[in-house]
């Protein structure tokens, strides 16, 4: 599964891009359209306030959110 990592560098610490495997950067409406075509199959799409963001499906780790602490 390739791990995919919000970088929080929008307003209010929204996700803009992503960093996803070892492509660094990707923007956010590049990794939703990824999400949805279903290549991150461990990923769904979530809708907040108009803009879709990418989230990890739900698990007990921490180690593996988009999210994660740095």
């Amino acid at each position: 599964m390739t791990k995919i990592k919000g970088k929080n560098d929008g307003p209010g610490g929204r996700n803009e891009h992503y960093d996803i495997g070892n492509r660094k950067n990707v923007p956010r409406r590049n990794a939703v359209a990824e999400v949805k075509r279903g290549d991150h199959p461990g990923a769904h799409v979530i809708k907040i306030n108009g803009r879709e963001y990418v989230r990890d499906n739900p698990d007990n780790s921490k180690k593996d959110n988009v999210n994660r602490d740095r």
